[in-house]
C-alpha cells in the first residue's frame, strides 16, 4: 500500500511564504514524476508545478518567478516552496506521486488528502 501525505498549509498575508512537504511511504519501488497540483472554489483542479526523479522542473504560468519545486530522492520527498503569495493563490494544494509500488507494476498517479492555504489579509 501506498501513502502520499501532504503537509504545511495555513493562513498567510499576501505577500507572504509558504513551505509545502509532501511524503510518499509504503510499497514503492520507484517513483517517477512528483508534482503540486491546486483546486480552489468552484474551479477545476490545475497544475501547479512538477519534477521528474531527475531534477527536471515544470510550473503553471501564474506561478512562475514565484514558486519553487524541488525533490530528495532519498527521501521520497517533494517541497514546494511558495512565495509572494496572493489571494488568488488561494487553494487545497494536493501532492501527485507517480509511482511503481513494485518491479512488476505498472506506475500509476497517487494523491494525497490535501492541504488548505488560504492567503488573505
Amino acid at each position: 500500500q501506498v501513502h502520499v501525505v501532504e503537509s504545511g498549509g495555513g493562513l498567510v498575508q499576501p505577500g507572504g511564504s509558504l513551505r509545502l512537504s509532501c511524503v510518499a511511504s509504503g510499497r514503492i519501488f520507484s517513483i517517477n514524476v512528483m508534482g503540486w497540483y491546486r483546486q480552489a472554489p468552484g474551479k477545476e483542479r490545475e497544475l501547479v508545478a512538477t519534477i521528474t526523479s531527475a531534477g527536471s522542473t515544470a510550473y503553471a504560468d501564474s506561478v512562475k518567478g514565484r514558486f519553487t519545486i524541488s525533490r530528495d530522492n532519498a527521501k521520497n520527498t517533494v517541497y514546494l516552496q511558495m512565495n509572494s503569495l496572493k489571494p488568488e493563490d488561494t487553494a487545497v494544494y494536493y501532492c501527485n506521486a507517480r509511482i511503481a509500488p513494485t518491479w512488476r507494476e505498472k506506475f500509476d498517479d497517487y494523491w494525497g488528502q490535501g492541504t488548505q492555504v488560504t492567503v488573505s489579509s
